[in-house]
This record gives structure tokens, C-alpha cells and sequence, in this order.
């Protein structure tokens, strides 16, 4: 990928780009201060705290729907396992 042309093109424009320049400017001058540094990774960290706290309640709602939707279907289905098969109510061939 990394050899393709096109891509190697993309990446030129992109790292040519006025806004991108001044962004990676930016953020060299905040690796620069080890206070922003400690900042930014508490702030990273709790996000990520966050996410997977949001996470887990997903799964877990996700595992109680679920678990209804099973027990829905299982009621739904015919209690009586030995019913007799509907019949035609024509009348067979050759009987009277």
C-alpha cells in the first residue's frame, strides 16, 4: 500500500497542507511541556475509562435483550409437542 502511487500522492497532499503543518506544529510543542504531556494522557485515560465503562453497560444490555428475546420465541412455541397434523377435509378417493 505504502508503495502506491496514488497513495504516496495522497500523502503528499496531505502533509503539504497548511492546516496539517500548523497541527503537527502544535502538537510538537505540547510534547515539549511534560505538565501538557501528564495532562492530555489523564485526560486520555479517562476517556478510555469512560468508553469501556459505556462498554460494558452495552453488553450487558445487549446479553438482557437478548435473553428476552429467547425466552419470547420459547413461549411462542406450541406447548403441546404431540399435536396431530392438520388433515385435509376432503374426503379420500374410493370410500364412501
Amino acid at each position: 500500500m505504502m508503495n502506491d502511487p496514488a497513495f504516496q500522492e495522497r500523502m503528499k497532499q496531505v502533509t503539504e497542507n497548511p492546516s496539517f503543518k500548523q497541527s503537527m506544529e502544535k502538537t510538537q510543542e505540547m510534547m515539549q511541556d511534560e505538565e501538557k504531556v501528564k495532562e492530555l494522557e489523564e485526560s486520555m485515560k479517562k476517556r478510555v475509562e469512560e468508553g469501556t465503562k459505556e462498554l460494558e453497560e452495552f453488553k450487558k444490555k445487549s446479553a438482557e435483550a437478548e435473553a428476552d428475546e429467547k425466552k419470547r420465541a420459547e413461549e411462542m412455541k406450541p406447548k403441546n409437542k404431540t399435536m396431530k397434523k392438520k388433515t385435509s377435509s376432503k374426503k379420500k378417493k374410493g370410500k364412501k
